[in-house]
C-alpha cells in the first residue's frame, strides 16, 4: 500500500513537471544545452588523459628509438673489434629493446587510433546535438508564432461574432429612425395641408395696404413725388404730377 501511495504521488509530481516543461519549453532547452556544455567538458577531460598517454607512448618510443641506435652500434664496434662477450651482451639487451620498441610502437598507433576515434565522436555527437538544439529552439520559435496566429484569429472571430450581432441592432434602429422620420413628416405635411392660407393672404395684404398708406403720407409731407404701384407691385399709369404754386401753360 505504502509503495503505491508513492508511486502515485511520484506520478502527480511527474504531471506537474510535465506542465512546467509544456508551459517553459525554453527554460528546458538551456537546461540542456548547459547539460551539453558539462558533458562536454567532461569528454574533453577524458580526451585530454587519453592524449597524456598517447604522448608519453611516443616520449617511449623515441627514447627506444635512441637506445636501439646507441646499441646498435656499440654492438657493432665491438665486434668488429672482436669483443664477441661485450658484443653479444649489447646484442641480447638490442633484442630487449627492439621487443620494447615494437610493443610500444604497436601501442601508439592505437592509442592515436583510438584518440582519433574518440575526437571524431565527440564532433559527430556535438554537431549532432547542437543541430537538434538549434532546429528545437526555430521550432519552439514557429510554435510561439503559430500560437500568437491562432490567438489573433480566435479574436478576429469573436469579432466578427460581435460585429455582426451589433449590425443586428443598428439595422433595427435604423428601422426605427426611418419609422419615426416618416411619421415627423407625415405630421408636418396634414398640419400644413390644415392651415388656412385665406385668411394669412388677407392679413398679408392688410399689412401692404398699411404700409402703402404711410409711405403715401411721408411722401406727401415731404413734397416728394411717389410713384403708385398695383397690388402686383408693377407701376400704375402715369398720372399728371401736381406741383406747389400756379400752373403755367405751355406754349
Amino acid at each position: 500500500m505504502f509503495q503505491r501511495l508513492v508511486n502515485l504521488v511520484r506520478g502527480f509530481f511527474g504531471l506537474f513537471v510535465s506542465g512546467l516543461e509544456r508551459q517553459n519549453p525554453e527554460a528546458l532547452l538551456e537546461v540542456e544545452t548547459e547539460n551539453l556544455r558539462k558533458q562536454i567538458a567532461q569528454y574533453n577531460q577524458g580526451l585530454a588523459s587519453h592524449a597524456g598517454l598517447c604522448e608519453r607512448l611516443m616520449s617511449q618510443v623515441k627514447k627506444l628509438e635512441n637506445e636501439e641506435r646507441d646499441l646498435r652500434a656499440k654492438t657493432s664496434a665491438n665486434l668488429r673489434a672482436n669483443n664477441r662477450g661485450a658484443a653479444g651482451q649489447y646484442a641480447l639487451r638490442l633484442q630487449t629493446v627492439q621487443r620494447e620498441l615494437d610493443e610500444n610502437r604497436k601501442q601508439l598507433e592505437q592509442a592515436e587510433t583510438t584518440y582519433k576515434d574518440l575526437l571524431k565522436a565527440r564532433d559527430v555527437a556535438v554537431s549532432s546535438a547542437r543541430a537538434k538544439i538549434e532546429s528545437l529552439k526555430s521550432s519552439i520559435s514557429d510554435m510561439k508564432m503559430k500560437q500568437a496566429m491562432a490567438e489573433l484569429t480566435e479574436m478576429a472571430s469573436g469579432m466578427i461574432t460581435s460585429i455582426g450581432g451589433s449590425g443586428d441592432t443598428l439595422d433595427r434602429l435604423q428601422t426605427m429612425v426611418e419609422e419615426e422620420r416618416s411619421k415627423a413628416a407625415g405630421r408636418a405635411r396634414v398640419a400644413r395641408d390644415s392651415m388656412d392660407m385665406s385668411t394669412i393672404q388677407i392679413k398679408e395684404a392688410e399689412q401692404n395696404a398699411l404700409a402703402d398708406q404711410a409711405l403715401a403720407d411721408f411722401a406727401a409731407k415731404e413734397g416728394i413725388a411717389l410713384e403708385s404701384t398695383t397690388s402686383g407691385g408693377s407701376p400704375a399709369p402715369e398720372s399728371p404730377t401736381k406741383t406747389m404754386g400756379p400752373q403755367t401753360e405751355k406754349n
